[in-house]
Protein backbone atom coordinates (compact mmCIF):
# COMPACT_ATOMS: atom_id res chain seq x y z
CA UNK A 1 0.00 0.00 0.00
CA UNK A 2 3.06 2.42 0.97
CA UNK A 3 4.63 1.44 -2.24
CA UNK A 4 1.69 2.69 -4.50
CA UNK A 5 1.12 5.91 -2.73
CA UNK A 6 5.11 6.66 -3.19
CA UNK A 7 4.47 5.91 -6.79
CA UNK A 8 1.74 7.94 -7.39
CA UNK A 9 3.37 10.80 -5.70
CA UNK A 10 6.70 9.98 -7.93
CA UNK A 11 4.77 10.13 -11.06
CA UNK A 12 2.71 13.01 -10.56
CA UNK A 13 6.43 14.79 -9.68
CA UNK A 14 7.93 13.62 -12.75
CA UNK A 15 5.39 15.04 -15.00
CA UNK A 16 5.00 18.41 -12.88
CA UNK A 17 9.21 18.37 -13.39
CA UNK A 18 8.98 18.26 -17.10
CA UNK A 19 6.35 20.81 -17.55
CA UNK A 20 8.47 23.24 -14.96
CA UNK A 21 11.83 22.62 -16.66
CA UNK A 22 9.99 23.22 -20.20
CA UNK A 23 8.70 26.71 -18.83
CA UNK A 24 12.47 27.63 -18.00
CA UNK A 25 13.34 30.12 -20.39
CA UNK A 26 16.18 29.36 -22.42
CA UNK A 27 18.45 31.23 -25.24
CA UNK A 28 15.68 32.27 -27.06
CA UNK A 29 12.89 33.55 -24.46
CA UNK A 30 11.04 29.98 -22.99
CA UNK A 31 7.52 29.39 -22.46
CA UNK A 32 7.46 31.66 -18.84
CA UNK A 33 7.50 34.71 -21.25
CA UNK A 34 3.61 33.77 -21.20
CA UNK A 35 3.13 34.20 -17.79
CA UNK A 36 4.97 37.27 -17.53
CA UNK A 37 8.60 36.66 -17.63
CA UNK A 38 9.52 38.98 -19.95
CA UNK A 39 8.02 41.99 -19.11
CA UNK A 40 11.22 43.04 -16.01
CA UNK A 41 14.14 41.09 -18.16
CA UNK A 42 15.83 44.05 -19.65
CA UNK A 43 15.81 46.18 -16.35
CA UNK A 44 16.22 43.69 -13.59
CA UNK A 45 17.90 40.51 -14.84
CA UNK A 46 15.95 38.00 -13.09
CA UNK A 47 12.52 38.53 -12.36
CA UNK A 48 9.83 37.27 -9.81
CA UNK A 49 8.19 34.75 -12.28
CA UNK A 50 11.85 33.38 -13.09
CA UNK A 51 12.76 32.69 -9.17
CA UNK A 52 9.34 31.54 -8.31
CA UNK A 53 9.71 28.81 -11.07
CA UNK A 54 13.99 28.00 -9.59
CA UNK A 55 12.15 27.27 -6.33
CA UNK A 56 9.41 25.56 -7.55
CA UNK A 57 11.56 23.38 -9.85
CA UNK A 58 13.99 23.00 -7.13
CA UNK A 59 11.31 21.47 -4.49
CA UNK A 60 10.30 19.55 -7.40
CA UNK A 61 13.16 17.89 -7.84
CA UNK A 62 13.99 17.04 -4.32
CA UNK A 63 10.60 15.46 -4.08
CA UNK A 64 11.55 13.64 -7.15
CA UNK A 65 15.09 12.74 -6.03
CA UNK A 66 13.00 11.30 -2.50
CA UNK A 67 10.50 9.58 -3.92
CA UNK A 68 13.07 7.47 -6.34
CA UNK A 69 15.58 6.58 -3.13
CA UNK A 70 12.25 5.68 -0.86
CA UNK A 71 11.25 3.69 -4.53
CA UNK A 72 14.84 2.02 -4.95
CA UNK A 73 15.17 1.37 -1.09
CA UNK A 74 10.99 -0.29 -0.76
CA UNK A 75 11.52 -2.85 -3.56
CA UNK A 76 14.93 -3.71 -2.37
CA UNK A 77 13.01 -5.72 0.81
Amino acid sequence: MVIAIVLVIHVLTSIALVFLVLLHSGRGGGLSDMFGGSLGASASGSTMVEKNLDRMTVVAGLIFAFTTTALALMMAI
